[in-house]
């Protein structure tokens, strides 16, 4: 199995509905087991707020029971949370804490760093889990990255 085969990428919007959150939560936990039950071991989340920060979380909730799992945050630049609430900053701080692996794709923030992450993410995995409900935005042009690589995809926001 190649490293690619055995790695699935997150993408999602930023903003999730509030009630949806617990169900999307338990159904993360769901498909990253079932992917981890076919060889997937390699979890690589782009670092936003909203999707990726929950599936973030999902990895590393479920690591202590499955060691295999390894979380790659894979970051548009150093500073992308500079100027985030604190309370936003500080969660994302403890997964970067938490994380198997970084790659920052910019040291600093630039008008391609944020598509950059998005290919980055689409190029290197055979899956991609995902919350797509528009046909706009980063989510849909990171499937839509995906989709050309040939990648795996699960849309997480359909029934």
């Amino acid at each position: 199995m190649t490293m690619r085969e055995q790695t699935c990428c997150f993408t999602g919007h930023r903003m999730l509905p509030k009630k949806a959150i617990p169900a999307l939560e338990q159904r993360l936990e769901e498909e990253i087991l079932r992917l981890l039950a076919q060889g997937v071991r390699f979890f690589g989340a782009g670092g936003a707020l909203g999707f990726d920060t929950l599936a973030a979380e999902a990895v590393l909730r479920l690591r202590p029971v499955h060691p295999a799992l390894r979380l790659i945050l894979v970051l548009p630049c150093k500073n992308q949370a500079a100027r985030w609430r604190e309370e936003d900053r500080l969660r994302y701080e403890a997964i970067l804490k938490q994380a198997d692996k970084v790659v920052y794709t910019a040291q600093e923030y630039d008008p391609g760093c944020m598509h950059r992450r998005n290919r980055y993410l689409a190029e290197n995995s055979g899956h991609c889990l995902c919350y797509l409900t528009k046909t706009s935005g980063g989510t849909w042009y990171t499937v839509n990255c995906c989709r050309a690589n040939g990648v795996s995809i699960r849309n997480l926001a359909d029934p």
